[in-house]
């Protein structure tokens, strides 16, 4: 019988060797870096580089079924109104913790006796700062945190209208602020899951003037202003992650408005002072996501206001493509 002997130095590197190949089968393989586009309705915080360009263009199909009431008790709608616009965010890393944000948005109109919008019309423009004040660590369950600040500018058709279907805007600077969080983590079987929660919040800083045929509910010979009510919108998202590419997405959020507050003269001399009634609803907006890399992907789905008060009930489906430079 031969026997083989090793020197001390050779006993101890094949022990490393035979340790390291049994905690090798004996852990799960590490799995690569989730690719995401970020889900239909959550905001997405500040770009984790500076100098980073982000470009995400929606395209939505809107369609109210019916509408709820008062009580929150659903009612049929027609005729109905439709629209089809483009929305399109466009953001940029001033640092690698502020971004500033622009979102313009193009629509066209149409309704059964109502007509249709005189061509595609540009929406409000709004302008945001955005703050990472916290950096996440998932290994601690540390969340990324941020801070939105910002203008809805005025650029929408709000006043002296051909059609009702030509009015995209409020006519009013609208300050607006937000909180966002994000956390990630790892769910039995090594797939990723992503969370986001936000709070909006909007107030008129002016009120519009308005003449005649308004996005106010005026009619010819109308002169007098117009300020929007104070809004928001409260939501958290779920992105679940099948493989690297593919990734099921959910949102669920609330949004709520005071009435807009309308004074001046009708046509016959009739005076006008009064604020139209609050509103609520509740939408849900599930969608799948395929992501070729870290910087390009794609959304598909559709989001559904399926209860709330005083607003209408829509289905709008939609789709978005994601792009990083």
């Amino acid at each position: 019988m031969i026997r083989l002997s090793f020197p001390p130095c050779s006993r101890s590197l094949c022990a490393v060797l035979v340790g390291s190949c049994l905690t090798s089968l004996s852990s799960p393989t590490a799995r690569a870096a989730q690719w995401y586009t970020g889900s239909l309705v959550s905001p997405s915080g500040a770009k984790s580089h500076a100098g980073d360009l982000g470009i995400e263009p929606y395209y939505t199909y809107s369609q109210p079924v019916g509408t709820f009431a008062s009580n929150g008790t659903s009612h049929p709608l027609h005729p109905r109104q439709q629209s089809f616009s483009n929305s399109t965010l466009w953001k940029y890393g001033i640092t690698d913790d502020i971004s500033i944000q622009t979102h313009t948005v193009i629509s066209y109109g149409w309704k059964h006796s109502a007509g249709h919008s005189h061509g595609p019309q540009f929406g409000d423009f709004p302008v945001d700062f955005i703050w990472r004040f916290l950096h996440p660590n998932p290994k601690r369950f540390i969340p990324d945190l941020n801070l939105f600040a910002g203008v809805v500018m005025p650029t929408g058709a709000y006043s002296r209208l051909r059609s009702t279907q030509d009015g995209t805007g409020t006519g009013a600077y609208v300050f607006r602020v937000a909180v966002t969080e994000q956390s990630t983590y790892t769910l039995p079987g090594n797939h990723a899951l992503r969370l986001r929660v936000w709070n909006w919040w909007r107030r008129a800083l002016t009120s519009a003037r308005l003449r005649d045929t308004t996005t106010y509910g005026t009619t010819a010979g109308f002169r007098g202003t117009g300020r929007p009510g104070m809004s928001g919108q409260t939501g958290f998202s779920l992105e679940y992650g099948i493989t690297q590419r593919w990734v099921l997405a959910m949102d669920l959020a609330r949004d709520w408005g005071n009435g807009s507050h309308l004074k001046g003269w009708t046509a016959a001399g009739t005076r006008v002072n009064k604020i139209s009634a609050a509103s609520t609803d509740w939408q849900i907006a599930p969608a799948v996501e395929y992501n070729w890399n870290p910087r390009w992907g794609v959304i598909a789905g559709a989001a559904v206001y399926y209860a709330g008060h005083n607003t209408g009930i829509k289905v709008a489906p939609q789709f978005a493509v994601n792009a990083v430079f």
